[in-house]
């Protein structure tokens, strides 16, 4: 057998050139790590939590230094991890640096592989601290992964949770910067290194310092070996001129024993000092000072000034002497001011704004001779008593009597009737205010400030049962509720709070209460009845300033906030409304409310509705106001005829705006009113034939009259009714006009009882970002309608939680409306005349129309899909030996206009028989095995 031997290859580079390309590599490789930590940093730094990324869809441009592609990876990170993302740069960084300087480069693999669990502790330490103000997510800096692990960390942990939460901080942020050494690669040299320096950088400090510090105080010594015998020989000087003016008096020489004693004895006590402080005496303060004074002319007098002041003493107690001036029997000469004994125990700090002034004296007149040596108290007599500072009560409670509220201009005009000149007086006008109950004769509930206080410390209390530390800092009262607002505790999580809010309100004795954040402060929301509820009435919104003045489109009077100011709501703005709550909670009243604040605002020229009401109670007492396009429609079939016939009506006012080259109805409106202000007349082009000739189309522009485009607001009282009808064909026109109607003009209103994920779908909701939502029955409900939990704590009878676009809840009270207010007003507005109905509303399209609608919805229009529902209708038809259009309707969750086409497609093809005198039809085709 034949051996092969294979000739070794040499190799393309010499082992030289391939190291020099493995670092060259590495460095690129390293610089390329530390490009990405510097675009993760200013991704990260620049976040903004209204940027738009995968979680927030807006228009609004992008505040990230990256743009929208940061903001896209900074806001999961920080919604994940919060700031626990750091690590992620911190680590390609530190790595970069390595593979830059060929340090520790050989142990990447094996420790790179640990960073997601260092980015996890720093986002569990993260969690640990209590959020910034500029923190706006309503979870912690640790990201709802930091939150999650941190809370089940502290059910485990069995002491208190404070202590608790203090402990985890220490052991994770330990734990972090263990694993965040060993990440980067950092060894145990690199640390001894790094230790070494920094002892060393201690040791050279403070050996500077230590020197610095010694040459200041050898002079500071010196300086006060000076001091001591300047001041000794003056003392010297002193006693000597004192002794020689008052040597013909006897008391003379007991007043020198006695301070000569009193110096000695202080000056035995003290203990020596020395250092930067020996050149500070201490005083003792005394009310009355002598005029002569020992301290004083030591440490703030000049040597002139003492010289020249000494001189005047002394010259006049030689003029007393030559006098004959006698002391008095009972007089007791004061100790001068001497330095305590106790302060010289304790070095003070010199205070460099002090300064002890002396009185210059200009005449020897100014002293008197008897008086001071009568009248002069002794130092524990003169002391003054020290000020006790009064502290006064903290007061909590904001603006207990709430102010009224500013009338309108409409409001002060019928208050005070006038003489009108109008020219249209007889045509529509707007009911009057009268209509509606007077809000003075309602009875007003007040609570005293010291009740509300005495429920603040109350509920103070109360949290404090419950472990939960914090300070009542403010107290808001309304009509309704009254909100005390709790600032926590550092450390205090806001969920913590907001689950105890059954056991608050049964501790409080109160029927619920509610819990929450206030946006833009530190501070969270208690709100809890009143014991007395005050009536809020529509005429009060109505007649406000916030209505009445306002240039808002389509006005709704929502009621009055948990602080009794009138909350309106500008529809065009929203620009569709869902609205959710239990029976007997206000609902149906807040469509009331809503429609009257149209009606009072808007003239049938401007605003037109079209009322669907499955339930035949709420709407129909409106039937036959000039505001509306059709009859009140009860019939859940008819309502599906009634919303395509909306879409239709959508699609030809976008037609017509494309045409003249406005964005929205209110450009349309104005250049409407402009060419009708100018007296001009529109022109469209019309094709009337076609050429004899050529066969093309012949085309004619003719003139027509402008007019203008009103509002139309949809109005459905209950969706379940209608998604139990034809949910399909309901959810597909709600969601077209949802997305579609705002720049058109058509608006929707739509409530039900039952916010259940089948009646409020996904669709639905994404397309109605203002909801309202009145009591329901449970936290499913609430979270449904709303988001969150909240709703089941309503009190019912009109207080609702409304909520914004954007997400922010307030709490609003529901004005209240009469059956009998509501009828009057019906029957001013039908003296005006009937109705101008809009042919088609109801009845519905024609066949082609219907089509294009169909199509347009997505519900059919093409032969395949038809042909698929045929199909299964006929399956239906011969399986069940059934056929009827209510049972392919309900079979099919269809309308009841293609379920009649279908069954009349199989009438024709002969799948089933005409209908007899009864209705029932019989099945032709025999039935399959």
């Amino acid at each position: 057998m034949a051996s092969y031997q294979m000739k070794r290859r040499e190799p393309l580079l010499d082992q030289t050139t391939q190291a020099a390309i493995e670092r060259r590599g590495k460095e690129l490789l390293g610089i390329g790590l530390m490009l990405v930590a510097l675009l993760l940093a200013l991704t990260l730094g620049s976040y903004v939590t209204d940027d738009p990324s995968w979680f927030s869809a807006t228009d609004a441009p992008a505040r990230n230094l990256l743009g929208r592609f940061g903001a896209s990876i900074a806001s999961p990170v920080y919604i994940v991890v919060g700031y626990g993302g750091w690590a992620l740069v911190a680590v390609p960084a530190a790595w970069g640096l390595r593979l830059l300087t060929h340090w520790g480069e050989e142990r990447a693999l094996s420790r790179v592989i640990f960073a997601p669990f260092l980015v996890c502790l720093a986002s569990v330490y993260a969690a640990t601290n209590v959020p910034t103000p500029d923190w706006t997510h309503s979870f912690g800096m640790g990201g709802l992964f930091g939150d999650t692990v941190l809370g089940a960390v502290l059910g485990l942990v069995p002491i208190g949770t404070i202590v608790g939460l203090k402990l985890v901080s220490a052991l994770v942020w330990l734990g972090a910067l263990a694993l965040a050494l060993f990440v980067c690669g950092v060894d145990r040299d690199e640390i001894r290194r790094f230790g070494r320096g920094v002892l060393l950088g201690l040791i050279l400090s403070y050996a500077a310092l230590r020197a610095a510090t010694g040459r200041g105080v050898r002079g500071a010594l010196q300086g006060a070996v000076r001091y001591g015998e300047d001041l000794q020989a003056r003392r010297n000087a002193r006693a000597e001129r004192r002794h020689t003016a008052f040597a013909p008096a006897a008391y003379e020489e007991d007043y020198d024993e006695a301070y000569d004693r009193d110096c000695d004895l202080h000056e035995d006590e003290a203990p020596a000092r020395t250092g930067l402080f020996a050149r500070l005496p201490v005083f003792r303060r005394r009310a009355d000072p002598e005029l002569i004074d020992e301290d004083d002319d030591e440490v703030a007098m000049t040597p002139a000034s003492e010289e020249r002041i000494r001189a005047r003493i002394a010259d006049v107690v030689r003029a007393r002497s030559s006098r004959g001036a006698s002391v008095p029997t009972g007089f007791r000469p004061e100790p001068p001011v001497v330095r305590s004994p106790s302060a010289l125990t304790v070095p003070q700090a010199p205070d460099p704004d002090m300064r002890i002034d002396v009185p210059e004296i200009d005449d020897y007149d100014d002293f008197d001779e008897e008086a001071p040596f009568e009248t002069a108290p002794s130092v524990a007599e003169a002391a003054p008593a020290p000020a006790i500072p009064v502290v006064e009560p903290r007061r909590v409670v904001e603006q207990s009597v709430r102010k009224p509220v500013a009338p309108s201009r409409r409001a002060r005009d019928e208050a005070q009737p006038g003489l009108k000149f109008d020219e249209n007086e007889d045509g529509y006008q707007h009911p009057p205010l009268s209509l509606l109950t007077n809000p003075d004769i309602i009875e007003r509930h007040y609570l005293s400030e010291e009740a509300l206080e005495e429920n603040a410390r109350m509920l103070e209390n109360v949290l404090d049962d419950y472990g939960v530390k914090g300070e009542i800092v403010s107290v808001r009262p309304g009509p309704v509720v009254t909100m005390y607002e709790l600032e926590p505790a550092p450390g205090l999580k806001a969920s913590r709070v907001i689950g105890l809010a059954d056991d608050i309100a049964r501790s409080m004795s109160a029927l619920s209460a509610r819990v929450s954040t206030v946006p833009g402060r530190s501070v969270i929301g208690i709100e809890l009845p009143n014991a007395r509820r005050e009536k809020v009435v529509l005429r009060e919104i109505l007649s406000a300033r916030d209505f009445g003045d306002s240039a808002q489109r389509l006005p709704l009077a929502l009621g009055k906030d948990i602080g009794g100011d009138p909350v309106v709501a500008n529809l065009a703005k929203m620009p569709h409304l869902l609205i959710a709550g239990t029976t007997g909670s206000g609902k149906s009243v807040a469509i009331n409310t809503m429609i009257l604040s149209l009606l009072y605002k808007l003239t049938p020229d401007e605003c037109r509705l079209i009322m669907i009401d499955p339930k035949m109670l709420e709407l129909s007492v409106y039937d036959g106001i000039p505001h509306l396009l059709s009859p009140v429609v009860t019939d859940p079939k008819k309502a599906v005829v009634a919303l395509k016939w909306v879409v239709g009506e959508m699609e030809e006012r976008y037609r017509k705006m494309s045409k003249m080259g406005v964005r929205n109805i209110e450009g349309y409106n104005g250049r409407v009113r402009d060419a009708m202000a100018k007296g001009e007349m529109f022109k469209r082009t019309v094709q009337t034939g076609f050429d004899d000739e050529t066969g093309e189309p012949v085309f004619e522009t003719e003139e027509f009259l402008p007019k203008t485009l009103p509002y139309i607001v949809v109005i459905v009282d209950e969706m379940a009714d209608l998604m139990m009808v034809a949910g399909k064909e309901i959810e597909a026109c709600i969601q077209r006009l949802a997305q579609m109607a705002r720049a058109s003009g058509i608006h929707l209103i739509m409530a039900t009882q039952r916010p259940s994920v089948d009646v409020i779908t996904g669709t639905i909701k994404a397309n109605f970002p203002t909801r309202i939502s009145f009591q329901v029955t449970g936290k499913i409900d609430s979270r449904t309608i709303l988001g969150e939990q909240g709703a089941e704590q309503l009190l019912g009878m009109g207080d609702m939680l409304y909520m914004a676009g954007g997400g922010r809840l307030s709490r609003v009270h529901g004005p209240f409306v009469s059956d009998e207010e509501v009828e009057e007003i019906v029957s001013y507005l039908k003296t005006f005349g009937p109705p101008d109905y809009v042919g088609g509303v109801v009845e519905g399209p024609d066949e082609d129309k219907e089509s294009d609608i169909d199509l347009v919805l997505g519900l059919g229009g093409n032969t395949d899909s038809e042909d698929a529902l045929y199909d299964q209708a006929v399956a239906i038809v011969i399986k069940d030996r059934k056929c009827s259009t209510s049972y392919i309707q309900r079979k099919l969750a269809i309308g009841y206009n293609k379920a009649a086409r279908l069954v009349e497609q199989m009438e024709d093809q002969g799948v089933v028989s005409a209908a007899n005198h009864v209705g029932k039809r019989e099945i032709l085709v025999p039935e399959q095995a």
